[in-house]
């Protein structure tokens, strides 16, 4: 096998995502990333499977029916060959867009030539775990914990400041940068309206994919009636004067994700054109409680890998984990807030953690062939300070 200079999307799928104990509450993760699995492949019938390198899927929350390697799980139960390796990356929110940077960079040194990634979560059915005593039997009573969201057993060791909750951390970052409470109410309705339009206008006919027994084929959380005023009648929801409410921050999802990459060559093969190239990749970290703003300096280490400037950028899709953070992002970046998630985002669509860098990443690969851009950014906050972004390049302009 011969080392490459790029690795580029063929297609991208995501199934439709559900509620917090909405209508995926029923479905194991396990089962839907093997559902995106076998979706994705639909795209592409002609494609021999036995070419596949490996598959590689995103995690936030390996303690329940995902715990055994859910990309190896998964891969076993979608029918495919026994012989596809499978690994499961966990950076929380970004794990699956970690999954999709992990194979480009498989397929630019030589080790593949076609690798799936993507990631899958259910909050519904992540379990509540018990930890484990010293000693046996002790006296004192053991408190389950939820493994929905956010810190869980945490070490002592761990500095106050760096523990705080999510909501509290964007509390902080609302502070910090003097984003009112009415900017991210119109942020979160906008992205109500934006993901409905986009619906309505079949944007996401061929990204999201039916799931067998299931009564669902959009996208759960989203209200297209909403308006800033409605959202403007809900309580804060970390600090009693609180900015931050149910409505403009991303709510509890269930959902997979999955997006197929290869070599160029590898088009025949594939039986279809590349839809981008991925031209950069970036990471960055910073004090835990400021996870909300880390896309920043991860867009520009992407930006900067890929030889442009955010005025060569047409297309941005930021996940949308609270608005306060979105607006942050959107401020230092200095970028016209339209072309920052045009077909709405995580606060409308849902935010099921594990799946929702693969959902910003073919989105924007989508986008790109749509909208005639020719350069785009896909990025995404991660719990305990850290973010990602990709840049990529629409190959067929």
């Amino acid at each position: 096998m011969t080392s490459t200079s790029s690795a580029f999307i063929y297609t991208a799928v995501r199934t439709p995502f559900g509620r917090f104990g909405g209508a995926l509450a029923s479905e194991r993760p396990d089962d839907l990333a093997a559902a995106a699995l076998q979706g994705l492949l639909g795209k592409v019938p002609s494609f021999a499977t036995e070419s596949i390198g490996e598959i590689i899927l995103g995690n936030a929350n390996g303690a329940g029916e995902e715990n055994r390697n859910v990309a190896r799980m998964a891969t076993l139960l979608a029918g495919l060959p026994v012989t596809i390796p499978g690994t499961t990356v966990n950076r929380l929110c970004g794990s699956s867009l970690d999954a999709a940077m992990m194979a480009s960079r498989s397929i630019e040194t030589g080790d593949a030539d076609v690798v799936i990634a993507g990631g899958v979560e259910s909050m519904t059915r992540a379990p509540w775990v018990l930890p484990k005593p010293a000693r046996a039997f002790p006296a004192a009573n053991l408190a389950a914990v939820s493994t929905t969201l956010g810190w869980r057993l945490v070490n002592e060791r761990m500095p106050a400041e760096w523990t705080a909750s999510l909501g509290e951390c964007n509390e902080q970052l609302a502070d910090m940068y003097g984003i009112s409470r009415e900017r991210q109410d119109e942020f979160a309705a906008l992205s109500h309206q934006r993901a409905h339009e986009a619906w309505e206008n079949g944007r996401y006919d061929d990204l999201v994919i039916p799931l067998p027994g299931v009564d669902v084929n959009r996208d759960e959380g989203i209200r297209p009636g909403s308006t800033a005023e409605k959202l403007a009648a809900l309580k804060p929801s970390f600090r009693p004067n609180g900015t931050i409410t149910a409505g403009n921050a991303s709510p509890l999802n269930d959902g997979a994700s999955a997006v197929l990459l290869a070599t160029e060559e590898a088009a025949d093969q594939i039986g279809r054109s590349p839809l981008a190239r991925v031209a950069g990749r970036g990471a960055a970290a910073l004090a835990p409680q400021q996870f909300g703003i880390a896309p920043v300096e991860a867009a520009n280490r992407a930006l900067a890998r890929a030889d442009i400037g955010w005025s060569d950028v047409g297309a941005v899709e930021l996940n949308e984990a609270f608005a306060v953070q979105s607006l942050a992002c959107i401020d230092e970046w200095k970028i016209d807030p339209t072309i920052v998630n045009a077909w709405g985002g995580a606060i409308a669509i849902g935010h099921p953690l594990g799946a929702s860098g693969g959902r910003v990443l073919g989105t924007l690969a989508h986008r790109l062939i749509a909208e005639k851009q020719r350069w785009g950014v896909a990025a995404i906050c991660i719990g305990v300070g850290q973010g990602l972004a990709v840049v990529l390049e629409n190959t067929n302009l």
